[in-house]
């Protein structure tokens, strides 16, 4: 039985306690223990037969012995009971994106509805409109919601955090053993896209079975697939789908630049190659009038060959990328490199798990010029947050951290304040006029509809003490969907207040995505890569948030936090207004 098998009981557990009214702590220890089961890069099985599953992250006694139970007979005794009191299929019907248990099960109860094709027909007749508290939107919304839903579910993808260190965990032992001369991701993890159906792998070698082999008796490796002198493919214990393909060394760039594709990227240069004469596939740029086939050890040759600069992997989606290499506008990307400090972090004064000290020597050691400390304002809902007395101390505690601070780095006194459903703002306006930095971020009443949500981010825009708005969707990536908002008119707004927006680099979140980012600075908004890090260890995730504005075609200059502070802080409209 493989992690991923084991997880899809657990979270199926989960659910089936939601649709029996269990508390919300019952059903989210099951959640979180399925996804710590998932994105275990080691056998869950094994554990179990070691007797180490309370290792895990979320599993307790009470769980390891329901997953040995799973292992040894198949089944979970308690869903078993709670099966029994349900259709089976009821289960399917709360993978409706935005739909839930609670829902499902009111469905179920008022009209009968116990699977996806009950669900559909109900939608389409009106009938999930009449049911009091949901109406015409929720209905609207799960008919486009079913369009990506399967009666198997949505299908398995995988965050691209979870997706890159097991990419990298294998890359570096094949390396390491010596099977491998030259070993790279492709695909989707290349182009850094937010979530994974499979992971790509492009190798040379000179021993093809030895390297086969390898990659099949990998630890991370449950189950092969296939296997051949020139390609291999295995399922992890996580259930990610590992295809690694072998070529030589003069056609490695041809190999590289096609499978990591897109499509889109690819059918686009396979058209502009046609119309000179030359056919691209991974086996290199073959001339149509002739024998030749011009083969690349370097990706660039490809693109040259096609009179093209070299195209980076995070704009290879079909958008444009290929005029703009040709007219001359691709955009010098912005990179990690550049960012020179983090404005969104939490300690343990909040939801944190260290304190201001670890959390500001880690951003210096990180080579960043300041880092502002956030913490949750006090509404923000989720307990854990900062009273107005206990931010004005806070506030001293930076100020007497930074008389004593090593030269080149300073601490800033800073808040997530929550924006309230009028779209006011916690603490006074002058406790607020006394910190470094305010993001304010939605996190409360997300239900309120597009045009309520709209407006109550606009009215937090027009405060003057407000600098940014933090990860503004409010989406959880492959587990909640965002609420609705009008992009055009937070971005105008946004424009005209001198608000800031961030790119939240939280995995989970990627809040604004790429497409919204790209609308917002070229209209002129100054954007901000933050991590939302509530650790030392997230710290790292700037890497997503610089991914996102690179598939957003973002240049350095186009993120306000790539400058020191003395040019930053100028760009904060209450620089302008108090």
């Amino acid at each position: 039985m493989r992690n991923a098998e084991i997880a899809a009981a657990l979270r199926e557990l989960g659910v089936l306690y939601d649709l029996d009214g269990a508390d919300r702590f019952r059903v989210n220890a099951y959640k979180d223990a399925a996804r710590s089961v998932a994105n275990s890069p080691i056998s869950v099985k094994q554990l179990a037969r070691e007797g180490r599953l309370t290792e895990l992250p979320g599993v307790g006694k009470t769980l390891a012995e329901k997953i040995v139970a799973l292992i040894e007979t198949g089944s979970i005794p308690s869903a078993d009971k709670l099966k029994a009191k349900f259709p089976a299929t009821l289960v399917e019907v709360t993978r409706v994106p935005g739909l839930g248990a609670k829902t499902a099960r009111r469905i179920y109860d008022e009209i009968g509805v116990e699977n996806l094709t009950q669900l559909k027909e109900a939608a389409e007749r009106g009938q999930i409109a009449d049911i009091r508290g949901l109406g015409a939107k929720t209905e609207e919304n799960i008919l486009a919601s079913l369009e990506g839903v399967t009666e198997d579910g949505l299908g398995e993808r995988l965050l691209l955090s979870n997706v890159l260190p097991v990419a990298d965990e294998i890359c570096a032992d094949l390396t390491e053993l010596g099977v491998a001369n030259r070993i790279e991701i492709a695909g989707s993890a290349r182009r850094w896209t937010e979530t994974c159906k499979d992971l790509d792998l492009i190798a040379t070698t000179d021993d093809p079975a030895g390297l086969v082999d390898a990659l099949r008796t990998h630890g991370l490796s449950a189950e092969a697939r296939r296997g051949g002198d020139a390609a291999a493919s295995v399922l992890t214990h996580a259930g990610l789908k590992v295809d690694l393909r072998i070529g030589s060394e003069e056609e490695f760039g041809d190999l590289l630049q096609h499978f990591t594709g897109s499509a889109a990227h690819n059918v686009q240069l396979r058209e502009r190659a046609l119309g000179r004469g030359l056919s691209v596939s991974e086996y290199g740029v073959a001339e149509v009038e002739g024998k030749k086939i011009h083969r690349f050890a370097e990706e660039a040759g490809v693109y040259e060959l096609l009179g093209l600069p070299y195209i980076a992997p995070e704009l290879r989606e079909g958008r444009g990328e290929i005029e703009a290499g040709d007219t001359g506008e691709l955009p010098d990307l912005v990179g990690v490199a550049d960012i020179r400090g983090d404005l969104h972090c939490h300690t343990t004064l909040s939801d944190g798990r260290q304190s201001l000290e670890e959390m500001a020597e880690a951003a210096r050691g990180r080579g960043y010029a300041y880092l502002a400390v956030t913490d949750h304002s006090a509404s923000h809902g989720f307990g854990n947050d900062v009273s107005a007395r206990q931010l004005a101390k806070r506030i001293d505690e930076v100020r007497a951290w930074n008389e004593s601070a090593p030269r080149g780095f300073r601490l800033l006194a800073g808040s997530e304040v929550n924006i309230g459903l009028d779209g006011s703002l916690d603490y006074p306006d002058a406790l607020l006029a006394e910190l470094d930095w305010v993001i304010g971020s939605v996190h409360t009443s997300f239900a309120i509809g597009e045009k309520a949500m709209t407006e109550r981010v606009i009215a937090a825009m027009d405060h003057p003490l407000l600098d940014c708005v933090g990860h503004l969707t409010g989406r959880l990536l492959l587990r909640r969907e965002p609420y609705g908002v009008d992009i055009e008119r937070i971005v105008e707004a946004a424009v005209r207040t001198g608000t800031m927006m961030e790119i939240n680099g939280n995995p989970n979140r990627r809040d604004l995505n790429e497409h919204h980012a790209k609308l917002a600075a070229e209209a002129g908004v100054w954007i901000v890569c933050n991590t939302d890090a509530h650790g030392t260890d997230t710290l790292s995730n700037i890497r997503y948030s610089v991914a996102t504005a690179r598939r957003a075609w973002l240049s350095a200059e186009q993120v306000a936090n790539t400058r020191s502070w003395r040019s930053f802080a100028p760009l904060r409209k209450r620089a302008k207004t108090i």
